[in-house]
């Protein structure tokens, strides 16, 4: 009897990390253009770092900290986020642990001590936005938070700047608790919702179940969203 009793909960431990595996498992893969860009060229140099990748543009004071939605392949952002350091702003691709943020949420903090920029800035797309809103509740030394199709649950410090985009065809993003997110909101806040946009489109990983048809292209998209956190970064210096 000893021995059953003792087996059960093995076997109950078993069955459970099996699931667990078998969930993270299925995630969106990146699409070929999405690899392409990882390839360094024109303004920006792409490596990799400890915990993902860095996309090394002409700047030289501000830089992004980026946290990928849940289930999702982490270089399907690199098209986005190659966009953004174009137009001078650094970004940390940052790899989760079986890609959800939730396991990989104070990632960040490695990655500042080991750079030397005077800004810095960190956000996300959905769950990873959500994460990294969390991340920056916690610790009022960055500048402000970048959230795709994300919303804080915390407070964020009142001294910063927050950017929210969304898409208006979104079918993932919960829009009354993107309405509850605002009460937790900095003094400053810039919002751009992308007519067109929807949940996917911020990286290129193909259509992500439950989300609307988008009206603009993925290139657009990202285009656009690029441009907003560009302009409002460079007037709030």
């Amino acid at each position: 009897m000893k021995r059953k009793s003792w087996m059960i909960p093995l076997v109950i431990l078993v069955l459970l990390l099996g699931a667990f595996f078998i969930y993270t498992g299925i995630y969106y893969h990146a699409e070929p253009s999405a690899q392409k860009a990882l390839e360094s060229g024109g303004t920006v140099t792409v490596t990799q770092t400890e915990c993902g990748w860095l996309f090394d543009g002409p700047s030289e004071r501000d830089a992004l900290i980026f946290y990928p939605g849940a289930k999702v392949e982490e270089t399907s952002y690199a098209p986005m986020l190659r966009t953004l350091a174009e137009k001078g702003i650094d970004v940390f691709l940052v790899r989760m642990p079986f890609r959800l943020a939730i396991f990989g949420k104070n990632l960040a903090g490695g990655i500042r001590s080991s750079y030397p920029y005077d800004r810095w800035f960190i956000g996300g797309h959905s769950l990873g936005g959500a994460m990294a809103a969390d991340y920056a509740a916690e610790h009022d030394d960055f500048d402000g938070t970048v959230l795709f199709a994300a919303y804080p649950t915390k407070q964020l410090p009142k001294d910063d700047l927050e950017i929210v985009i969304y898409g208006s065809e979104d079918g993932v993003l919960n829009m009354e608790k993107l309405e509850k997110g605002r009460a937790y909101a900095p003094v400053r806040v810039r919002e751009l919702r992308i007519e067109g946009g929807n949940h996917a489109q911020f990286g290129n990983y193909g259509i992500q179940s439950g989300d609307g048809e988008a009206r603009i292209s993925a290139q657009r998209q990202q285009e656009e969203t690029a441009e907003f956190i560009s302009a409002v970064i460079s007037e709030n210096r």
